[in-house]
């Protein structure tokens, strides 16, 4: 599975990264409502920090960003989506029980894992790029 494909359907969303349960059920080939289905007879592997339901502003929002929905009826959700945390991710692919799933899940963990590491290279070149500002700010002569 193509990491860049992954990486794009990972968002930002209460200060966590998560996947949306409509894209995961793209990645992992099968319909939303079964991911959803098979999410709900095993609520108990996940708990909110897993995994949550977003609130209809929230939705709103996103939704107007999504360029994959078309206006008019019938081509949203009926149902407010679930929204899955990297450990909600890996918990799915238990639940889901197949080779395929364990598969997709490995592969969205290591998008995961290359955001992160992508942020953490980021942030520490920002870093260095605001210190060398500074220093320069303190070397610079005032008349």
């Amino acid at each position: 599975m193509e990491i860049e494909i992954i990486k794009n359907s990972i968002h930002e969303l209460r200060g966590k990264r998560i996947i949306f349960d409509f894209e995961l059920a793209k990645l992992y080939e099968v319909e939303t409502r079964v991911l959803k289905q098979a999410v709900r007879r095993n609520i108990e592997r996940f708990p909110e920090d897993f995994l949550f339901t977003l609130i209809l502003d929230e939705w709103n929002a996103i939704r107007s960003q999504i360029v994959m929905f078309n206006k008019g009826k019938g081509n949203f959700p009926k149902y407010l989506p679930f929204a899955f945390t990297e450990q909600g991710v890996a918990m799915l692919s238990a639940v889901l029980n197949s080779t395929w799933a364990v598969h997709t899940s490995i592969s969205i963990m290591r998008a995961f894992v290359l955001m992160r590491q992508w942020a953490h290279y980021f942030n520490r070149r920002l870093r260095y790029a605001c210190h060398g500002i500074l220093l320069s700010l303190l070397d610079y002569p005032v008349d």
